[in-house]
């Protein structure tokens, strides 16, 4: 018996082990789906398969990871949450009015541990000192608050 023949799945796990070093270079996870085809075709020389059926093993399974595991995990991988960054984070956030704010003066507001000029969201609103606002929206540096209602028992 020829050694090849007797021991393909070596060639099969070798080719695995290059397509593996080939995957981290490219993170495009399309090596390491050949990568479980040779693996598959490893498997298949192990049981002493004809090479054409070790080949047809490696292949189906190369075009399977390729077509239904693949983007399923492209999609989770590069899928998450949204991050807001710089002042749009603030957008929602309650805050406590530290100076009174009126459409004639603009007050100061605690916005996550941070003071910020603020501005009442409806002109004609007057939001005293001490009272809970909530931030409608952002422009330049300054803060346009709406108070949040109170429910008085």
């Amino acid at each position: 018996m020829d050694w090849w023949s007797d021991n393909s799945w070596v060639g099969w796990l070798g080719l695995a082990a290059a397509l593996g070093v080939v995957e981290m270079f490219s993170l495009d996870l399309i090596f390491m789906m050949l990568a479980v085809g040779a693996l598959t075709g490893a498997v298949a020389g192990a049981f002493d398969l004809p090479l054409a059926l070790q080949l047809l093993a490696a292949s189906a399974a190369s075009l399977a990871t390729l077509t239904l595991l693949r983007p399923r995990l492209i999609t989770r991988l590069h899928g998450g949450p949204e991050l807001t960054l710089g002042h749009d984070r603030l957008l929602g956030t309650q805050g406590q009015v530290t100076m009174r704010i009126s459409a004639t003066d603009v007050g100061r507001v605690r916005l996550a541990g941070e003071e910020w000029t603020a501005a009442p969201y409806d002109t004609m609103t007057t939001i005293e000192p001490g009272e809970t606002v909530e931030v409608l929206q952002i422009r330049g540096a300054t803060a346009y608050v709406h108070p949040v209602p109170r429910l008085e028992a």
